[in-house]
């Protein structure tokens, strides 16, 4: 009989604790992040919330339509959208960068009917422990002149800088 409080006390414990549970997420390590609440995903004509796709971001300028991007030289699963701010003298895409690399946007060329802009994610060499994580940063890159009906042709390339000592 000295038992019996005891074991009610821990029942009622372990009731208390299964009931404030909070219900796990299925995301581990490395895994694409959660989609969000519905209704708040916009369509782009890519496939939303597909394994490996990059969360979608809200423009804060003009969008460039779907027909004036040339993403054809981007690898699978890579960032697609593209806007333009300051009356279309800059041109912003969302970049791709993992671990300890940084990406940054750079215009390698532009003319009357194109703008290519280069995607670089740049990683220290030698580089030290890195986290295994991908982040998707707007990167902004300054034009001669206003975008206006150009195409975008965009690029993505990596390259190893020296590290700081």
């Amino acid at each position: 009989m000295r038992r019996l409080p005891t074991l009610l006390g821990a029942c009622a414990m372990l009731f208390a604790l299964t009931a404030c549970a909070e219900e796990q997420s299925d995301v581990g390590f490395g895994a694409p992040p959660p989609p969000p609440p519905s209704g708040q995903q916009r369509s782009t004509g890519e496939s939303p919330g597909g394994a490996g796709q990059p969360p979608e971001r809200e423009p804060k300028g003009t969008e460039v339509p779907a027909g004036q991007v040339d993403a054809s030289a981007l690898p699978d699963g890579y960032p697609r959208q593209v806007w333009t701010r300051n009356s279309g003298r800059e041109v912003v895409a969302i970049g791709q960068e993992g671990g300890c690399g940084s990406v940054r946007a750079e215009v390698t060329e532009q003319n009357a009917e194109r703008v290519e802009l280069a995607l670089v994610e740049e990683t220290e060499e030698p580089s030290g422990p890195c986290t295994m994580d991908l982040r998707y940063p707007p990167v902004a890159a300054s034009l001669s002149e206003p975008l206006s009906d150009r195409t975008v042709v965009l690029t993505q390339r990596e390259v190893k800088v020296p590290a700081d000592e």
